[in-house]
């Protein structure tokens, strides 16, 4: 990464050390679940606090941004950079927000941001297994509401459980993430799928039907419907064909499971 010289609050920003900074912010608001709207809002703030104008393209695995100085034309640059891995943390979204109002209200100086912004990178995400049991949980409740009975809940809470913690095992090996979606699908339709075959509960379909929707890439649909909304196609469109096919591997996973363990009429 490049070092920059100690900056006071009234010198003047080097064009390439804000580009670097809101690439970097503005990366992370993507891999964190943000949409193009409220990158544009945060990074706008920033901009505007510091007499910067600024051009973006954000797209599903990267931004680029074009930074020109208000007060010095030849104080501008072109940069691009690559999102690290997706992992939804919505805190994220709200603590880059708190402080990008933080840095219009009390005019922050870029170094006192980058340390701020430091500091919202290293906080740890939260831990595999509870984020595993609040998905086996969601997945009994929607169970329940799809005319499930309890043991079909306890079925699909184990089911997204053990799937969840399988997905997770994989990533960490760095199989692709769509392999890992099938996988985890095929897992989870297979334990759901032996409660089908022994006939636990009234309605084990539910629990079928429910067990993967923790797979759903939620995040992604809706923040193509607001870009779409707001004007950003390519990004819309970019996060349309994702979404999509983590559809089709969930789909894949679960028919091959289904097929190979002989249940009809589901």
């Amino acid at each position: 990464m490049l070092e920059y010289k100690e900056t006071t609050e009234n010198a003047k920003i080097p064009a390439l050390r804000f580009a670097d900074l809101i690439l970097d912010i503005g990366t992370y608001l993507l891999a964190s679940g943000a949409h193009c709207g409220r990158l544009n809002s945060n990074l706008g703030r920033l901009a505007s606090t510091w007499e910067f104008d600024i051009n973006m393209s954000p797209t599903f695995k990267g931004l680029l941004v074009t930074v020109k100085d208000l007060n010095d034309p030849t104080n501008s640059v072109t940069r691009f950079k690559n999102s690290p891995a997706h992992n939804v943390h919505l805190a994220v979204l709200t603590e880059v927000s708190h402080l990008s109002w933080k840095v219009q209200e009390e005019k922050l100086s870029i170094t006192e941001v980058e340390k701020e912004f430091n500091i919202i990178k290293s906080k740890p995400n939260y831990k595999d297994i509870y984020v595993a049991i609040a998905v086996g949980f969601s997945c009994a409740g929607l169970c329940l509401f799809s005319f499930g009975d309890t043991m079909n809940a306890v079925v699909a809470f184990f089911a997204a459980f053990i799937g969840y913690m399988v997905r997770v095992g994989l990533a960490r090996k760095n199989f692709n993430p769509m392999i890992c979606i099938s996988i985890a699908a095929f897992i989870t339709t297979l334990i759901t799928g032996f409660g089908r075959l022994y006939g636990i509960g009234s309605h084990p379909e539910a629990a079928m039907a429910t067990g993967v929707l923790y797979l759903i890439p939620g995040v992604p649909l809706i923040n193509c419907v607001i870009d779409l909304i707001e004007g950003y196609l390519s990004s819309a469109i970019n996060r349309a064909l994702f979404g999509g096919f983590i559809l089709l591997c969930i789909a894949a996973g679960m028919t091959l499971c289904i097929t190979l363990m002989g249940i009809s009429n589901f």
